[in-house]
């Protein structure tokens, strides 16, 4: 067993109070939005990579950082992915999903047409690990990578670039077109990009439980 070695912590002090800092970030955070209308303008790798590094700094199960990032820009890859995320999409809508399922998406206004998923500059398609590569175990993959996938988020806002999270039930085939090996499993497709002129989101996506509702004091 490898005995630990401890470093000095160098913490992160920002110029302003607690309170004022998070509320300074929940101002930028909360101009986020999930966004179907995008540029075709490019986006640099530069800057993609600087989002990922970002994203990876999320804690994980005994520090296993058990993802990948698959950052697709060829326009062959990404038609064959829009291909087979929208005849999922088509069973999904027409025979698998509830009713209630189908209710609670209305108000997005959400279908089995996806455009930008060519459309955008970069798809990144984000694989978690379910073991290592030599079969060693993974800790926790699930929790790690959702952790990840919100600090990617949060990064690209920061670079003022439009981002939407695309969860295409089943989503085996995404390892097939990628060739990814067998220990990884597709858990979220990213498109980056800008967003289109003129784009438009939907206005019940910008409604937010009450502060009240969703954090308990005790």
């Amino acid at each position: 067993m490898t005995e630990p070695r401890f470093l000095p912590h160098d913490p992160w002090t920002p110029k302003l109070s607690p309170e004022k800092a998070a509320k300074e970030f929940h101002r930028f955070l909360s101009r986020r939005r999930s966004v179907r209308e995008f540029s075709d303008r490019p986006v640099s790798r530069e800057s993609l990579e600087w989002v990922v590094r970002c994203a990876t700094t999320a804690p994980s199960g005994a520090n296993k950082q058990p993802w990948r990032f698959v950052c697709v820009q060829d326009a062959g890859i990404k038609k064959a992915i829009r291909k087979a995320a929208e005849e999922e999409e088509r069973d999904f809508y027409a025979k698998r999903a509830p009713q209630s399922w189908l209710d609670a998406l209305a108000p997005l206004g959400t279908d089995d047409h996806k455009p930008y998923l060519e459309i955008a500059p970069w798809l990144v398609v984000v694989f978690k690990l379910a073991t290592e590569e030599d079969g060693s175990p993974v800790y926790y993959a699930e929790e790690s990578v959702g952790i990840a996938v919100g600090m990617f988020l949060a990064a690209a806002q920061a670079a003022g670039l439009a981002t939407l999270t695309h969860t295409p039930s089943p989503m085996r085939f995404l390892g097939e077109v990628l060739e990814r090996p067998e220990n990884e499993r597709a858990w979220c497709v990213i498109p980056v990009g800008w967003p289109a002129q003129g784009c438009q989101v939907p206005e019940h996506a910008l409604q937010r439980k009450p502060l009240d509702e969703v954090m308990v004091v005790r």
